[in-house]
């Protein structure tokens, strides 16, 4: 027999470790190829890792609540054949590293400063301290596209960019002048200086690592971005006639559920084609332009919580390509099989509160992104109708829609235009459009 290590596989670009959740079988247990083994958690999803192969749990090495690295064996299984086997984990050597002296002059100042805010283009992953540095040494974003990186799939480590200031002659950390970028306040989600009082019967619930990253990431964005919220209301009976209409046929042909999801998509997408500056970023004094459109999908998980899986390129899906994708990515979300990657990436991000009944809200704009698009329940209401014969009372299919945008870098102009558009194009739409 021989021994197969089990290692944590790549989980998208970003993510670095996982930690343990549970595992779902002992040692000792027989698996088969393909089997979920173990749930992890990472800052972006939980998921499960299968195991690519058959054999027998012989050592479990990271147990419940235990951090394991990307590449990082966290079992050993027992299988035919002779050996010891594994998945290939690519490194590289690392870049030589500046002397003890120069690492501590660079690195003492940064351990009291804050991970930075700065977003450098999407196509560069720095980790929190990586950025930090660059920030520090005024290091920008083309010198750091010169700088080989050590780290998994090419990254840039800590070692290689203390390795590259310190061979770039600059002065210590403490000296150099301060990033162009606007600082910007942490967030904090910890308690307040006053206790709160606790009464008799009430119960403490502690928050859950989820609930924990979604309150830290909605007390960021609010202090980053200053809010601003436009409402229109849509007539969408075209939409809700046509939906009527195709959702059986599309049903049987596709073996698929056809939602109003993929026709809201489709209009945010040709509105952003409209208005291109929706689908940007700030970054410090720049504003950097996306050439991708990827729409977050604000979705509601089973144990209260909340996730944003995203539709990667929505302007080059039909309509049908866009309900599958959505219906896969709904159901991955609710069963917990998301990769990290699904969560990553998005440009603009619509959140469906009328599925809870509600008829507008005003959402929290997800950083690095500068709108999002709330729409409200479809209700049947009396509107009047202008006609050839004059004004008329009918019964018709209104929706509210509500536009949160960063009035950094996008005006009432621009945010109320682009409702306006996704409003037209909803009220519009073609009842001979096909699926």
């Amino acid at each position: 027999m021989a021994e197969y290590k089990l290692l944590l596989p790549s989980m998208g670009e970003g993510v670095m470790e996982a930690t343990i959740i549970t595992w779902l079988f002992n040692e000792g247990d027989n698996v088969k190829e393909d089997d979920s083994v173990v749930e992890i958690a990472t800052d972006k999803v939980d998921s499960d890792v299968p195991t690519p192969v058959s054999g027998k749990i012989v050592k479990i090495l990271k147990q419940k609540d235990e951090v394991a690295k990307v590449g990082e064996a966290i079992a050993i299984l027992e299988i035919e054949g002779e050996g010891t086997a594994s998945e290939e984990v690519k490194t590289e050597t690392p870049a030589a590293t500046p002397d003890a002296e120069t690492l501590k002059a660079i690195e003492e100042p940064l351990q009291t400063v804050a991970a930075s805010n700065v977003e450098f283009s999407g196509d560069l992953y720095l980790s929190p301290l990586v950025k930090s540095i660059a920030q520090q040494e005024n290091i920008s974003e083309t010198e750091l596209k010169t700088i080989k990186g050590s780290g998994l799939e090419g990254r840039i480590t800590k070692e290689d960019i203390l390795a590259y200031v310190a061979n770039r002659g600059s002065k210590p950390a403490q000296q150099a002048a301060p990033a162009p970028a606007a600082s910007t306040p942490q967030p904090a989600v910890s308690a307040p200086a006053a206790t709160i009082p606790v009464s008799a019967g009430d119960e403490i619930i502690p928050m859950d690592r989820m609930r924990k990253i979604i309150a830290e990431n909605m007390v960021k964005a609010k202090q980053i971005a200053p809010h601003v919220t436009s409402f229109i209301e849509t007539d969408v009976t075209n939409v809700v006639k046509w939906r009527n209409k195709n959702k059986a046929v599309f049903e049987k042909r596709e073996g698929e559920k056809l939602t109003f999801m993929p026709i809201f998509v489709k209009a945010v997408v040709k509105a952003i084609q409209d208005f291109p500056m929706i689908n940007v970023s700030v970054n410090g004094e720049n504003i950097i332009k996306k050439k991708n459109i990827n729409i977050g999908m604000a979705t509601a998980l089973p144990d209260g919580n909340l996730i944003v899986p995203v539709i990667k390129n929505a302007d080059q899906l039909s309509l049908s390509g866009l309900a599958k994708a959505i219906n896969d990515l709904a159901y991955r979300a609710r069963n917990k099989k998301l990769r990290p990657e699904d969560t990553q990436g998005a440009t603009y991000t619509i959140s469906n509160v009328g599925s809870f009944g509600n008829l507008m809200g005003t959402p929290i704009i997800p950083q690095p992104q500068v709108a999002i698009l709330a729409i409200g329940a479809i209700v049947k209401k009396p509107a009047v109708l202008e006609t050839a014969d004059g004004d008329v009372i009918a019964i018709r299919n209104l929706m509210f829609m509500s536009h949160s945008y960063d009035h950094r870098v996008v005006d009432g102009s621009l945010g109320g235009m682009m409702l306006k558009h996704v409003h037209d194009y909803l009220e519009n739409w073609d009842l001979n459009t096909e699926i």
